[in-house]
C-alpha cells in the first residue's frame, strides 16, 4: 500500500514540477503515461473486487492523465 502511494506521489510530482521548473519538461508526459497504467491497474483491481463506484473515479484519472499526456506528445507540445 505504502509502495503504491508513493508512486502516486512520484507521477504527480512528475506531473508537476517539470513544468514549473522549466527541467526536463519531456518527463510530464512519460509520468502521465505511467499513471495511466498506474491506474489502469487500479481499475482492474476494483473491477474484481467489485467496487464499480470506485472504478468511475479511475476512468476519470485515466482520462485526465491521457489528456496530459495527448497534450504533451500531440500536435503542438511544449509550447507555452
Amino acid at each position: 500500500m505504502k509502495a503504491i502511494g508513493a508512486v502516486e506521489v512520484l507521477a504527480a510530482a512528475g506531473l508537476v514540477l517539470p513544468a514549473v521548473l522549466g527541467i526536463a519538461p519531456v518527463l510530464v508526459p512519460l509520468a502521465a503515461v505511467g499513471l495511466v497504467l498506474l491506474m489502469a491497474g487500479a481499475a482492474v483491481v476494483r473491477l474484481r473486487r467489485r467496487e464499480y463506484g470506485l472504478v468511475a473515479v479511475d476512468a476519470l484519472y485515466i482520462l485526465l492523465a491521457a489528456f496530459v499526456a495527448w497534450g504533451r506528445f500531440g500536435p503542438a507540445p511544449f509550447l507555452n
